[in-house]
């Protein structure tokens, strides 16, 4: 049976978490604790889990967030699809702040985070998509319920941070082909395929990076205040996209996704050589393969 994990980014975590009501889950897992306790709810007859990436109060910063706790708990509870949400930068004048982008590809730039679930078994997923096509199909299906324009596709260049580009990344990350710079997507987008969940997400522009210049006479504090305006704004047509999305999700409910089968041929180690504690800590992402 087909479950939603949601995991809300900036504004949008909480948002969600503050207008929703549900039984509160603490869940403990072999990877430390999740950002917060997980919210198990149901949207019109679809079971929804609903995590806020960075915490009550917004205190998790993006590299230090646990982001294999948080998608190893979505997973335990039977989580198999992932709707993520995240603040972006608009590398391109056309992804306007206020619209939503669903992402198509990612440019990874971290370098301070785990990346995977398998520190002690050889697992190689593919990864060549990093958004489950069948999954961003459906968001874009219901692109109709948001007054605002909704876009089909972008590379998401997920950097460390926490501080935002210089110029000189900002237009380096242009030519390399990238349209949104963020700070969240990995590795949770390929924890989630380690996972075999499919995943996809909804990017939400505030700002135009730092390639676009502002006007020189615009105080800090009022573009401060026009981004902030900006995501709150986008966030609130997010959350009516993903509403719309876990109402339809019938549609694509029972749709086999690559994603739900990623470990069937990426586990390269001798399964007759694995230590049992290692199967016993992976056992909800691998016993079938056992």
């Amino acid at each position: 049976m087909a479950k939603v994990g949601i995991i809300g980014g900036s504004g949008l975590g909480e948002a969600l978490c503050g207008e929703t009501t549900g039984e509160l889950i603490d869940v403990n897992t072999p990877f430390g604790e999740p950002s917060c306790k997980i919210i198990q709810t149901q949207w019109h007859g679809t079971d929804v889990a609903i995590l806020n990436r960075h915490g009550d109060g917004h205190l998790i910063p993006p590299s230090k967030v646990n982001y294999r706790a948080n998608i190893y708990a979505l997973k335990s509870l039977g989580c198999t699809h992932v709707i993520a949400s995240g603040a972006v930068g608009s590398l391109r004048e056309e992804l306007q702040p206020k619209h939503l982008v669903i992402a198509d590809q990612i440019i990874d730039k971290t370098t301070r985070r785990i990346g995977t679930f398998f520190d002690d078994l050889a697992c190689h997923v593919e990864f060549a998509q990093p958004f489950c096509p069948i999954l961003r199909q459906h968001l874009l299906n219901c692109a109709s319920a948001v007054k605002t324009k909704v876009h089909d596709g972008g590379t998401y260049v997920c950097m460390e941070g926490p501080a935002f580009s210089t110029r000189a990344e900002s237009e380096m990350h242009r030519i390399w082909g990238g349209d949104l710079i963020g700070m969240t997507v990995m590795p949770e987008a390929k924890l989630a395929r380690e996972a075999e969940m499919a995943y996809a997400l909804v990017a939400l522009p505030s700002d135009y990076d730092c390639w676009r210049p502002v006007p020189a006479d615009l105080d800090k504090h009022e573009l401060l205040k026009e981004i902030i305006g900006n995501l709150t704004e986008a966030t609130a047509n997010a959350i009516e996209l993903i509403k719309e999305a876990v109402a339809k999700f019938d549609a694509i409910a029972d749709i086999p996704s690559a994603a739900h089968s990623a470990l069937e041929l990426g586990i390269w180690s001798n399964k007759t050589l694995v230590d049992d504690l290692v199967k016993e800590n992976l056992s909800i992402l691998v016993a079938k393969y056992f």
